[in-house]
């Protein structure tokens, strides 16, 4: 316990920093952190560093990370980077004469995608033109509310699992209050600052992050738990690796952009 306390408060310092500090200084923090998710994930799938699979997932998860436009780079579209990413990792079964499976290439494909857009997401909104720190904020506490609200809930009232296959410790109950802790630190944002996000938005961002949110849990729990491993990595003592502490973040922000719930 006291090696989890002491790397979240150091990791989180660090993170926090780095937000308020915004620009290229958080930017390079969550690149860096995408190309450990996806070494994580590649290595979860037994590629390893030098194959070819994973050096072109890796390629494609830095195209689509780094903030192009922010150097006057506006050419570079998501949807070029996606299909060419599919097509290289398609020409890749042919090349190496199947030795590279399609079944390899699409689970690469997927995790580099579900990766780059996530991680992508959050750059994002903290380069946005306007109240791009409160944005980040309200979408970050919300999470963060999410996850501690249903960890009490849980403890204190949960008797019905939600989904015991996959996730055997989290009740129903957990999930209510987790979904009820979200909207109320939300709508905190919006008493305190109401020039910067109307109360309805903000009772509906926080309905959506804490979903979306225990729903990314969720599907990281699913996956593990086919592949039979507890955690991603090692990376953050305590906490296992950055996937495990960020599966939540890389389906939040982009469903909180595309719904334009945050209006990037």
């Amino acid at each position: 316990m006291k090696q989890r306390l002491v790397t979240g408060v150091l990791a989180g310092a660090l993170f926090l920093g780095l937000m308020i500090l915004g620009g290229h200084y958080y930017a390079a923090l969550i690149i860096v952190m995408a190309i450990i998710a996806m070494f994580e994930f590649s290595r979860m799938n037994h590629l390893s560093w030098n194959n070819p699979l994973h050096i072109a997932a890796l390629l494609g998860l830095l195209a689509l990370v780094i903030p192009f436009e922010s150097y006057g780079v506006s050419w570079i579209q998501d949807t070029a980077i996606i299909w060419l990413l599919m097509f290289v990792l398609l020409a890749l079964t042919v090349l190496t004469k199947n030795k590279v499976t399609i079944n390899e290439a699409a689970l690469t494909f997927l995790g580099t995608v579900y990766l780059g857009i996530g991680f992508a997401a959050m750059i994002d909104v903290r380069l946005m033109e306007e109240y791009a720190l409160w944005w980040s904020f309200i979408a970050f506490c919300s999470i963060w509310a999410s996850d501690i609200g249903a960890y009490f809930f849980g403890r204190a009232f949960g008797k019905r699992k939600l989904w015991p296959l996959i996730s055997p410790n989290k009740t129903i109950e957990g999930a209510i209050g987790g979904i009820i802790s979200s909207i109320i630190v939300a709508i905190l944002f919006a008493v305190i600052a109401p020039d910067f996000i109307e109360l309805w938005r903000a009772i509906v961002l926080g309905l959506v992050a804490a979903i979306a949110g225990q729903l990314g849990d969720l599907m990281q729990s699913a996956y593990k738990r086919v592949r039979g491993i507890k955690d991603m990595s090692n990376l953050l003592p305590g906490h296992g690796g950055i996937i495990d502490r960020t599966d939540s973040w890389i389906i939040v922000f982009p469903i909180l952009v595309l719904t334009q719930l945050i209006p990037v």
